[in-house]
């Protein structure tokens, strides 16, 4: 089973919706695109919004081991 973590469905700090974003740049960056460029690709121009993608981090598949049974 795979399991991700949620890029957060709006920015924390202007709001802008950005969840939509995420696996487009996701897979972008992955084929090698550089980041800057596909943030601007994708219309995030914003310090906060852009903060917010290089800052976010898959957890999930680490924290699930630790789940309730």
């Amino acid at each position: 089973m795979y399991f991700r973590m949620i890029i957060p469905v709006r920015c924390f700090s202007c709001g802008k919706p950005v969840a939509h974003l995420w696996e487009k740049y996701k897979s972008r960056v992955a084929k090698g695109e550089d980041p800057k460029k596909v943030m601007d690709d994708l219309g995030l121009e914003r310090y906060c919004c852009r903060a917010l993608f290089l800052g976010h981090v898959d957890l999930l598949e680490k924290v699930a081991k630790f789940r309730k049974t």
